[in-house]
């Protein structure tokens, strides 16, 4: 049972990871193996868990044993999986970096990038992507706009920006300080080290129950093995001989 409850956990952690870097088409395209390779692992365990559940109950060796080696596979797969992740941590934070540099400058971007990095500015309270808001030259996006509720630190947008061209008072307009990558980095990384947490505990959980389900493949085997009791005619018509004779009475 516990089993079956972490696959669905498993399957609804994917779920939940795709839709957070669903927006970003970039992130999303960078990661696309890695997602649908969880897909297929939380639905594959989630199969074989079904499988050796109804083996447990009916008592079915052979449900156990495509449990036990399914399980088994999957574990292995898991564990190089695992491993593969921990190696390229590193490498997918350059690589996310490069990426976004990639677009810089951003007078050159594509309007759904733009777009997009709005979006991540407004929720991320951020400007720019590596310099702040000097990315955006001239142009600075009213996204890098400081709001009330904002919790990043702020600071005084320059005045000979496009953010000044309908201001007639000598209020400073606030933007957002930090640039987003570092931002966007350390979110990819913190979901990154959740998503091997998991995974590890998934394995270790994995191994449990293949331990489980041949402890219980024995237990059947040991029952098939126990000879069964026959009884002769002459035990039941109770023929049996004396072993002892009783004592004579003074």
């Amino acid at each position: 049972m516990k089993q079956e409850i972490l696959s669905v956990v498993l399957l609804g952690f994917t779920l939940f990871g795709h839709g957070s870097i669903h927006d970003d088409e970039e992130v999303e395209s960078m990661t696309y193996t890695g997602v649908y390779g969880m897909y297929g692992i939380s639905s594959i365990t989630l199969l074989l868990t079904i499988t050796g559940l109804c083996g447990a109950q009916k008592k079915n060796q052979c449900a156990l044993i495509v449990f036990a080696v399914g399980m088994i596979l999957n574990s292995l797969y898991m564990s190089m999986t695992e491993i593969a992740f921990m190696t390229a941590r590193s490498m997918f934070a350059k690589e996310l970096k490069g990426h976004y540099l990639q677009m810089l400058p951003l007078a050159n971007a594509s309007d759904r990038f733009i777009d997009n990095l709005n979006n991540i500015q407004m929720d991320m309270q951020c400007c720019g992507l590596d310099q702040g808001y000097q990315d955006w030259d001239y142009h600075i996006s009213k996204s890098c706009m400081c709001t009330e509720e904002s919790t990043n630190p702020c600071v005084a947008a320059p005045r000979n920006s496009s953010l000044f061209e309908h201001v007639v008072d000598d209020q400073p307009i606030m933007i957002y300080k930090e640039p987003c990558i570092p931002l966007l980095t350390a979110q990819m990384m913190t979901f990154f080290n959740i998503s091997v947490g998991v995974m590890l505990g998934v394995i270790l959980l994995m191994v449990l129950s293949i331990a489980l389900c041949i402890a219980i493949l024995c237990q059947l085997r040991r029952k098939e093995d126990t000879p069964t009791v026959v009884y002769t005619p002459e035990a039941k018509a109770g023929n049996y001989a004396v072993l002892v004779e009783p004592e004579e009475t003074i």
